[in-house]
């Protein structure tokens, strides 16, 4: 099996689960051994009470795109700590695109970075995720 062929496999295992994922809207876009791209357009659930995007949905769309890029090698793996920065405004009809890559991978611990932009390339938003492997796998190989 091929490194892209595990992470799809691995994708489609946790997306089978996912049902926050799929709830918010979000769709995978891309998806190999150490990153993940994932998608979401901003619906009108999705604003605030300042009529912008609430930041946990952006929080949202980055930490599964963390997920699904640090679990793309077959093994299960969760968040140890993460942070986001908000540097623009997310507004009703945007399309987010969430773009994670993994950096370091280390036995068990990997860093993983998201950058959050919008449909005109502007990035909204960068999230840094550190991960740790916990044991098990996503399916049998």
């Amino acid at each position: 099996m091929t490194p892209k062929d595990r992470a799809q496999k691995s994708a489609a295992a946790m997306w089978e689960g996912d049902r926050a994922s799929t709830w918010v809207g979000m769709e995978i876009t891309h998806i190999d051994e150490g990153t993940a791209t994932l998608s979401l357009r901003i619906r009108e659930d999705h604003c605030n009470g300042h009529g912008i995007g609430h930041g946990g949905v952006t929080f949202m769309l980055a930490d599964s795109a963390f997920a699904f890029a640090c679990n793309s090698r077959n093994a299960a793996t969760v968040a140890q700590h993460n942070t986001i920065s908000f540097l623009a405004p997310v507004r009703l009809g945007d399309t987010l695109t969430a773009t994670a890559v993994e950096t370091t991978l280390k036995g068990r611990s990997g860093i993983t970075d998201v950058t959050v932009t919008n449909q005109t390339g502007d990035t909204v938003a960068l999230f840094r995720g550190a991960s740790r492997a916990i044991g098990g796998t996503l399916f049998e190989e």
